[in-house]
């Protein structure tokens, strides 16, 4: 085992973590024999963005964040539901991209928005040119006058393509920005984030080796210790996350612990005791794995009960569609679904009434409906 192991309770510890284990277990396996898993997916990063703002103090409504995410806004969008929605396409970047990448030191860095999506160069693409020999430049100098203005255009893009590389192999002390180049009304200038990382990188490697679910407890706690961002407190759950799906426990999709930490008494989670802290993490995961698999038995009898509707449909009907639409959302609305499907707003209204599914807002003008 990697992390000092004798500096944990493991008496305490065990209960909860095999519980955890468990739970996990099942409803991975669940998620990835469902036919409904691609909806529970997307749901799932509504429901976690609103929890993890929840947990934060902060309340944001799904709908709001599903109709800003949306880009229809029924009101000026509020602070706390800008750092939603960052936290919701935080999310889907994390769960599209290779398991381990968040945890990488490229991962992290893209994350903190201290460098933008930077690509190795493959070998034999982009300087196709510069690849040529001598003579072969020669030769194509002899056809196409442009030659070396195209050569100067690849040598440009081969130097480019280096520095990226370097860079994006570089640790995030090295695209770090120091204290003293930032506002310091916005920043503590004594709060070094890219030592304070390090530190949590540190204690992740040391990890390796112990269940995943306790893996993902320890991360979280240390971050929640440690505070590496200022500005991003709420990344220490999605990395924690990343964790479990790098560790193959969740690997079907990233899962939303800040719904199961809802379920957990604040005094716990901030505890001064350490052990309390991570024994509420671990309660927490099993939390969350099972209101996901009852999320799962949710949509699967959603899933059936809309699908009678579609008997005796001709094949171009445009309700299949809306079924889809509606289980990968919490709330859709008209206007949603006249966008998604290619349909007219009064189409989209009465494919919804044919549907049966619940209004949710009751606003009138602004109406959205989803699954009971």
């Amino acid at each position: 085992m990697g992390y000092r192991s004798a500096n944990l309770p493991l008496e305490e510890l065990l209960p909860h973590v095999m519980r955890a284990e468990d739970q996990l277990a099942r409803l991975d396996e669940r998620a990835r024999r469902s036919p409904v898993t691609s909806g529970f997916i997307e749901r799932g990063h509504f429901f976690d963005a609103a929890a993890s703002m929840w947990v934060a103090g902060e309340l944001v409504h799904v709908e709001d964040l599903v109709l800003h995410d949306a880009h229809m806004d029924v009101r000026a969008p509020t602070h706390e539901l800008v750092i939603a929605h960052s936290i919701l396409r935080t999310r889907r970047r994390i769960a599209a991209a290779e398991p381990g990448w968040a945890l990488s030191d490229v991962g992290l860095a893209t994350l903190r928005g201290q460098s933008g999506d930077v690509h190795p160069a493959v070998p034999g693409e982009g300087n196709l040119h510069a690849q040529h020999d001598d003579d072969d430049v020669d030769d194509h100098e002899a056809v196409d006058p442009l030659s070396d203005e195209f050569a100067e255009f690849d040598a440009v893009l081969a130097r480019s393509e280096r520095v990226l590389t370097q860079h994006a192999a570089a640790p995030p002390t090295a695209v770090s920005v120091k204290g003293k180049e930032r506002d310091p009304l916005v920043y503590d200038q004594d709060w070094d984030e890219a030592e304070r990382l390090a530190r949590w990188q540190e204690l992740v490697s040391d990890t390796a080796g112990v269940p995943p679910s306790l893996a993902a407890a320890l991360a979280w706690e240390e971050w929640e210790t440690l505070e590496p961002l200022q500005r991003q407190h709420w990344l220490g759950a999605q990395l924690a996350a990343s964790i479990l799906r790098s560790e193959r426990k969740v690997g079907t999709h990233l899962l939303g612990i800040n719904a199961g930490l809802k379920s957990i008494s604040r005094e716990r989670r901030r505890s001064p005791v350490r052990t309390t802290r991570l024994t509420a993490f671990l309660d927490a995961l099993s939390s969350a794995a099972e209101a996901g698999m009852k999320e799962l038995d949710r949509l699967v009898q959603a899933k059936d009960l809309m699908e009678r509707r579609l008997r005796n449909r001709r094949s171009s009907s445009s309700l299949p569609s809306v079924i889809e639409l509606v289980l990968s959302r919490p709330l859709v609305s008209a206007a949603m679904i006249a966008k998604e499907v290619k349909i007219s707003p009064r189409g989209a209204l009465n494919l919804i009434s044919e549907l049966g599914v619940r209004e949710m807002t009751g606003r009138g003008r602004y109406r959205a409906w989803g699954i009971t």
